[in-house]
């Protein structure tokens, strides 16, 4: 069982990766797995992602909230509908879809297959490389309210379905998905945090009835872990986001490649289980 020291490392993890494309929940898996604490599980890990949610409402509110408020007002005022910050509302959805999709029909996968680290080692590789590969190829032009259309929002969407496997990380996939399409990071950042509010939140409460029963964790470290990962990461989206409007995204691939080599070599040599 999860106690409370564990709760707050954790909930510091979540926070500190949850926004770099790095893959949170790898990390949340990873750090378990070599403390030799019980893997906290997919629940635990949904639900602290809450904390992190949060902070991207806050830190975004002002974005969220013309948002919201236009796409609703569009839906009775078609002078409206034109509008970016309501075709956004639309997009959003759109890319929801994917997540949503996939995430309930390969929830029991999800939850046991995919959460073993030697495949969680392999996507860190993986991924990472991948992103490197977009990274060298992005343009860095296109803009949110000028270039985002249907079919990109698609294509992020899909990007952020592949982060339901721990490694390949929700910023990761987006980002590196809107690089290939051509946005520049700072955009493909935002869309990819904004992107993530309906699937989290969507998420996060169809695990919370699970805290407490069977292996999951109890609701008091929950509630910490996600208090912690809230505050860290808050301040983690403002650092990420100035760093990446300057900067190539080639100390997060350097690090995720070591880190998945590393993993893969712990497994291998039974330093660490598998499951």
């Amino acid at each position: 069982m999860i106690g409370w020291f564990e709760a707050l490392v954790l909930g510091l993890v979540q926070g500190l990766t949850e926004f770099l494309p790095i893959s949170s929940s790898a990390h949340v898996r990873v750090v378990s797995a070599f403390f030799g604490w019980q893997d906290p599980g997919a629940a635990f890990t949904a639900v602290i992602q809450l904390g992190t949610e949060a902070a991207v409402l806050i830190y975004f509110r002002a974005r969220i909230f013309e948002i919201v408020s236009t796409w609703t007002r569009s839906l009775v005022r078609p002078e409206l509908r034109e509008a970016p910050a309501a075709r956004m509302g639309w997009y959003v959805i759109a890319g929801s879809v994917p997540i949503g999709v996939l995430g309930l029909a390969f929830q029991h996968t999800i939850e046991t297959t995919l959460r073993d680290l030697r495949l969680v080692g392999a996507c860190l590789i993986v991924f990472g490389l991948l992103l490197a590969v977009a990274d060298r190829l992005a343009r860095n032009e296109l803009t949110l309210d000028k270039n985002l259309n249907l079919p990109h929002a698609l294509t992020y969407g899909l990007a952020q379905a592949l982060a339901l496997i721990p490694g390949v990380s929700r910023s990761g996939g987006t980002t590196g998905a809107g690089l290939l399409l051509g946005y520049r990071r700072e955009e493909a950042a935002e869309y990819s945090f904004l992107l993530a509010v309906p699937a989290v939140l969507m998420s996060g409460a169809l695990e919370l009835f699970k805290i407490g029963e069977g292996p999951a964790p109890a609701w008091g470290p929950t509630i910490v872990a996600t208090v912690v990962s809230f505050a860290v990461g808050y301040a983690a989206i403002a650092w990420f986001l100035r760093y990446i409007s300057t900067h190539r995204f080639t100390p997060f691939i350097i690090y995720r490649v070591l880190l998945g080599i590393l993993v893969i070599a712990a497994v291998t040599t039974n330093v660490i289980p598998a499951a």
